[in-house]
């Protein structure tokens, strides 16, 4: 066996019965250096590679502060567009249902209101990242915002004009009888499903009819210009159009005679005919529409600046009654 001394190694000779020194080459002593290298050099390696798996370096610290950062920057954004989209909501809200309500005009469409923003392609360069979906979502979101409050500006711009035309359209819009009527006495049938009285079948009268004397005045209810004057036999009779604008028309049928002219621009209460029984009349009457939108509405609606309220109410109980038109 070997024996160390000195830091020289000697070993046994069983030949000779005697210790000799052990000699190492240069070869042997390289060997073992290189292999000490190459342990070293592996086990540097395996602690490199732990240190970078579980232990961040300082610029990973950096960027990782960062973007735990940037996604609280964004909740923050997020909630901040959340909170906008609800007071736009509201906003629109009260445009389509009080403001619009009051000045007669259509709301904007849930289809114009809703629609996104168009063009996929807008968003395909926040795909390629790691927090692409979070950084399109709220992309999409604020295009979306800037949208509807562009909408909603040229919404309120509207109402503005509107409401700078409030006077112009309350003396266009009808809101008094055509005849002189304060005790109801005229009023003879409503609107509504009505008898015919020729036909003796149920029909639904388009308008109202007040039973007047022939020559009886008739008054427009509402400003605005004259869109037809027709002489008929039928149907009718001799009617005229008048449009009031903002989506109203009023009819006024069955005349004796005519006062005004098409294109003739009218003031509400001006007299434009007299009462007849022209056309398909059982006997002296005037036939009265109020046409909105292109369909005929309950006239009886529309008296409110020409009746007090207890006469109001029983005006809508004699018009709502069932009966017999007069033409």
């Amino acid at each position: 066996m070997p024996i160390f001394k000195n830091r020289e190694k000697f070993i046994f000779n069983t030949s000779t019965l005697s210790y000799e020194k052990v000699v190492v080459g240069w070869g042997s002593r390289l060997l073992k250096v290189f292999a000490f290298i190459c342990a070293s050099i592996v086990f540097s390696l395996a602690i490199s590679s732990l240190a970078y798996m579980f232990i961040d370096s300082p610029k990973e610290k950096i960027l990782k502060n960062e973007l735990a950062a940037m996604k609280d920057q964004y909740a923050i954004l997020n909630d901040e567009a959340q909170q906008m989209s609800n007071v736009l909501e509201e906003l629109h809200y009260r445009d389509g249902n009080i403001y619009r309500v009051l000045f007669e005009s259509d709301p904007i469409s849930d289809e114009v209101w809703k629609a996104g923003v168009g063009g996929v392609n807008r968003y395909r360069s926040l795909e390629k990242y790691d927090n692409g979906d979070l950084m399109k979502g709220l992309s999409m979101k604020i295009d979306k915002l800037k949208r509807q409050m562009a909408i909603q500006s040229k919404s309120y711009d509207k109402i503005g004009e509107l409401f700078q035309n409030r006077e112009e359209m309350l003396s266009s819009i009808p809101s008094i009888q055509p005849v002189s009527n304060a005790d109801l006495r005229h009023l003879a049938s409503g609107y509504g499903m009505r008898t015919d009285p020729i036909y003796k079948i149920s029909k639904f009268h388009e308008g109202m009819d007040f039973a007047a004397p022939i020559g009886t005045d008739v008054y427009v209810t509402g400003d605005g210009v004259v869109e037809q004057v027709e002489y008929s036999y039928r149907g009718y009779g001799n009617q005229v159009l008048v449009n009031h604008g903002y989506g109203y028309k009023t009819r006024y049928a069955h005349l004796s005679k005519f006062m005004v002219k098409v294109g003739q621009k009218l003031k509400r209460g001006d007299i434009i005919g007299l009462v007849g029984s022209s056309g398909k009349s059982t006997g002296p009457h005037l036939h009265y529409e109020v046409i909105k939108g292109g369909n005929p509405v309950n006239p009886a609606y529309f008296y409110y600046n020409d009746l007090k309220d207890d006469m109001f109410v029983k005006m809508l109980e004699i018009s709502s009654s069932q009966g017999q038109a007069l033409d």
